[in-house]
């Protein structure tokens, strides 16, 4: 921040656990970014307290190990889902299912905030982009051998990817982005009525809906469906999980910015 203002920059993506000497470079270009727009020296922005969300810190090891390689004098890292809550929720209870390319899941009640998914897209991200790219193409491989009945969006998709073979081909070597380009059709077919499509729909809902519940979700706590593909998800969930949908405040960058000051203030209190 610059005298009340945020002053943000943006580069690639940055994973940590996929990609760590990558997620660092990244780091340290959006710092060489930011000291330029704010017209001071890298080493004067590394020095005030630091708040770190990054994607992929799975825990205090590779908290430690990022510790170690960043510039921070004085650093907090988690993961990128505490930076997501606080911009969606503010400091309000609530829940939220964020289904981007990847998906988690959060609740923030009486001021503590409960994780859960977020295990990436080999072992987790139900409900996300990904999760539905690769649903679609799983059950349009089942219309080929007569298991599921085939629909409009399944034959576009033979027809687009060059048949099974090609949709063989295509998952080889589809990176989770590629994955979740496929759920705009999704999103898309199920509108116009696809059974397939609405299929896979209800099935993410589901997901949201166990997760949430599970998080200790009850009728007087709002539930925010966050990320590209998470507002598509409504009308599908239950009707008690649907009448408690609300907006959230902000975005994670506001998040983030917010528990930078939260730390901020604690190191502060700390030398007072």
């Amino acid at each position: 921040m610059q005298r009340g203002k945020v002053v943000s920059v943006e580069t690639g993506s940055a994973n940590v656990s996929s990609d760590f000497e990558g997620a660092i470079q990244e780091i340290a270009l959006g710092l060489q970014h930011l000291a330029a727009r704010m017209a001071c020296p890298v080493e004067q922005l590394s020095a005030a307290p630091t708040f770190v969300g990054l994607a992929g810190v799975t825990g205090p090891d590779m908290s430690e190990r990022l510790r170690a390689e960043l510039p921070f004098q004085r650093v907090r890292i988690a993961d990128d889902r505490p930076a997501a809550v606080r911009g969606v929720l503010g400091q309000r209870d609530g829940v939220i299912s964020h289904c981007g390319t990847g998906s988690f899941y959060a609740s923030q009640l009486d001021g503590n905030i409960t994780l859960a998914g977020g295990w990436g897209p080999v072992l987790g991200d139900e409900a996300s982009a990904q999760w539905v790219g690769r649903r679609v193409l799983q059950l349009t491989l089942e219309t080929v051998d007569g298991r599921v009945d085939a629909t409009r969006l399944s034959r576009c998709l033979l027809t687009e990817m060059d048949g099974a073979g090609g949709i063989v081909a295509f998952a080889g070597k589809a990176r989770p982005s590629d994955f979740g380009g496929l759920a705009p059709k999704v999103t898309q077919a199920a509108a116009e009525g696809d059974s397939l499509a609405q299929g896979i729909m209800r099935q993410g809902a589901g997901e949201i809906a166990r997760a949430i519940r599970f998080l200790g979700w009850h009728p007087s706590v709002p539930v925010c469906l966050t990320g590209g593909i998470g507002p598509f998800y409504g009308s599908y969930l239950p009707d008690d999980l649907r009448a408690c949908l609300v907006g959230g405040e902000g975005e994670p960058l506001d998040g983030a910015v917010s528990l930078a000051l939260d730390f901020a203030r604690e190191i502060t209190d700390e030398h007072c």
